[in-house]
């Protein structure tokens, strides 16, 4: 009995010392099509719950705190989209000043997550997708809060493989663009936006000592639960997605800590949000509020 344990050690040592037998790495396909599809999900979610066919917002947010979301329900701003088929979330619309109708989905939080909600949004017609997460502050842009727009993310996570060949980073998708944003954030006032590198984690309660040093040496910012993963899916699907850490902490090594600023940083969170949304109408779109989908939103 003791020699077969021995043998199974063996073998589970010898498939660590290959990556190739690791299953996050290993047999991805990356060209090759999913025969599970977001679409025959939503088809089928449809069917069951008697909804219509109607597209969602051009622009759609992801709020993994809720915090946005709680803040627009408090003040009467938003509305359930009657076409949202997904089994696991709410779609909320609300207008935003000199944009038009935008989408919101709240508590969207970790990688898989947030990866599967911005399957379903693309499609159902999403164009551009903006991500605002809170974070935990790696290297120091001041004091908090502030944002990072994120350029690249540390891939410590598992979704991003799925969709990407392993690399160190996830990088932003089209360059450019992130270049442009970052030029009109810097012009928001009264809201300090960097630009930067973040580090995606899986395990928040898992940031010791040694692997926040080791993100340091990376240059990373800030320490987040999505980013890596939703920009791997927009480069591999070519999808526009724009992701913002909002660093608010350190992780509560003292008290007084996760302090987001007015309407717990809804507030500022809508302003960066407004700017990422105008930027990206002024490159692609023709006129503001012209992809609003007021018809899909419940009255």
């Amino acid at each position: 009995m003791g020699n077969v344990r021995q043998d199974r050690a063996m073998e589970r040592s010898n498939e660590t010392a290959d990556h190739d037998a690791w299953p996050i790495l290993s047999d991805k396909h990356y060209g090759a099509l999913s025969i599970f599809r977001p679409e025959a999900l939503l088809r089928e979610a449809r069917r069951q719950k008697g909804l219509a066919q109607l597209p969602v917002p051009e622009v759609c947010v992801l709020d993994p705190d809720g915090d946005i979301v709680r803040h627009l329900k408090r003040s009467g701003l938003a509305r359930s989209h009657l076409g949202w088929a997904c089994y696991h979330t709410e779609l909320l619309t609300f207008a935003l000043d000199g944009i038009g109708e935008i989408g919101i989905v709240g508590c969207v939080v970790g990688a898989p997550f947030a990866v599967l909600i911005a399957e379903q949004l693309f499609a159902s017609g999403c164009k551009l997708l903006v991500s605002v997460t809170s974070a935990g502050q790696i290297i120091g842009r001041g004091p908090t809060p502030y944002f990072v727009l994120i350029d690249r993310a540390l891939r410590d996570e598992g979704t991003s493989y799925h969709y990407q060949a392993p690399s160190v980073f996830a990088e932003a998708p089209n360059p450019g663009f992130l270049a442009e944003l970052a030029s009109a954030l810097s012009q928001l006032e009264s809201v300090a936006v960097y630009r930067g590198a973040t580090w995606t984690t899986d395990a928040p309660y898992r940031e010791t000592a040694a692997a926040i040093e080791k993100a340091r040496t990376h240059g990373v910012l800030a320490v987040e639960m999505e980013a890596a993963a939703l920009y791997a899916f927009a480069t591999s699907a070519n999808r526009a997605v724009v992701c913002l850490a909002h660093v608010t902490n350190t992780m509560a090594q003292s008290e007084g800590d996760f302090e987001k600023g007015e309407a717990d940083g809804a507030t500022s969170s809508l302003a960066v949000i407004a700017g990422v949304a105008q930027a990206w109408l002024s490159r692609w779109s023709p006129a503001p509020g012209s992809f609003s989908s007021r018809a899909a939103a419940e009255p």
